[in-house]
C-alpha cells in the first residue's frame, strides 16, 4: 500500500473480483454504496475495469483500492469526482496530492545528498508544467529562459520526470537566493564537458558483449559522476574562500 492508502500494482497477472464480489467487499466501509454507483464510477473514469469476453467486468484488488478512495473522498471531506479524478491522475504520475495539488512525493523533496540517483531507467514520477512551477517557485518565463538554455526538459509526452523536477527545484532555491537563469548556462557547458568525459573512461566496458556489462559501466559511471561531484564542491568552496579572504 502506497502512504494515500491505493495499492501499488504488482507486475504479472493480478487476481480479478466479479463487480458483486468488489461490492462485499467495500459495503461494510460504505453503507451507501451499490452496484449502480460502482458502475457510475467507472463511466466517470475513475476506475476501468477488465472485460471478460462476454463483457463481465473483472476488477483487481488495486481497481477495489482506487474505489475506496473514491468513496472515502467523497464521504469524508465531499470531494466533487473533478477533483478526485484530478488526484487520482496525479498518484497514477506518481506523485502525492496534497488537497486540490499534486505535489512531489516527500522523498524527492529534498535535494540528494553526494550520491547521484540512478542511471537506468526513469522516474514514474510525470510533473505538469503547472505542477512543476508550483512544486519549484519558478514563474513561467523563468522556466520558458531555463528551458531555452536546456537546464529543464520536459519528456517526449509533455509531462516533466523526476529529475527535471529536482533541477527545477534546485535551481529555484538559486533563483529565490538571487541568481538569473542565464547566470546557469556555464554549469550546463560544464557539466556536459563532464558527461562526455565520464561516457570516454566507461566506453570500452559499455561496449563489451556481456549482457552485464552495460549495469556494470552505469555504476563505473555513476561513481566517477559522484568523485567529480565531489572535487567540484571541494574547488568552488576553495574559491570561495579566496574571494572573501578566508
Amino acid at each position: 500500500m502506497t502512504a494515500l492508502g491505493l495499492a501499488s500494482v504488482p507486475d504479472g497477472p493480478q487476481p480479478t473480483l466479479s463487480i458483486g464480489a468488489v461490492l462485499a467487499k467495500l459495503k461494510p466501509e460504505f453503507d451507501d454504496v451499490s452496484i449502480s454507483k460502482i458502475r457510475f464510477l467507472e463511466s466517470e473514469g475513475l476506475v476501468t475495469p477488465q472485460r471478460t469476453a462476454s463483457g463481465y467486468r473483472q476488477f483487481t484488488h488495486a481497481d477495489v483500492d482506487r474505489l475506496r478512495y473514491v468513496l472515502a473522498a467523497q464521504r469524508d471531506h465531499y470531494m466533487p469526482l473533478k477533483v478526485i479524478k484530478d488526484q487520482l491522475d496525479a498518484i497514477d504520475r506518481g506523485l502525492e496530492p496534497d488537497g486540490t495539488t499534486a505535489r512531489l512525493p516527500r522523498a524527492l523533496q529534498a535535494a540528494p545528498g553526494p550520491e547521484l540517483p540512478a542511471f537506468a531507467g526513469r522516474s514514474p514520477v510525470r510533473m505538469t508544467r503547472k505542477e512543476l512551477l508550483a512544486e519549484s517557485g519558478l514563474d513561467n518565463n523563468q522556466l520558458r529562459e531555463l528551458e531555452s538554455f536546456g537546464l529543464v526538459q520536459p519528456g517526449s509526452s509533455g509531462y516533466y520526470d523526476a529529475d527535471a523536477a529536482l533541477m527545477a527545484t534546485t535551481i529555484g532555491e538559486l533563483v529565490e537566493a538571487g541568481m538569473e537563469p542565464r547566470h546557469l548556462r556555464p554549469f550546463r557547458t560544464a557539466a556536459d564537458r563532464e558527461a562526455t568525459l565520464v561516457s570516454q573512461l566507461v566506453a570500452a566496458q559499455a561496449r563489451q558483449k556481456n549482457p552485464d556489462a552495460r549495469e556494470r559501466a552505469e555504476q563505473q559511471a555513476a561513481q566517477l559522476a559522484t568523485t567529480l561531484m565531489r572535487l567540484h564542491a571541494l574547488l568552488v568552496k576553495a574559491g570561495i574562500r579566496r574571494e572573501l579572504g578566508g
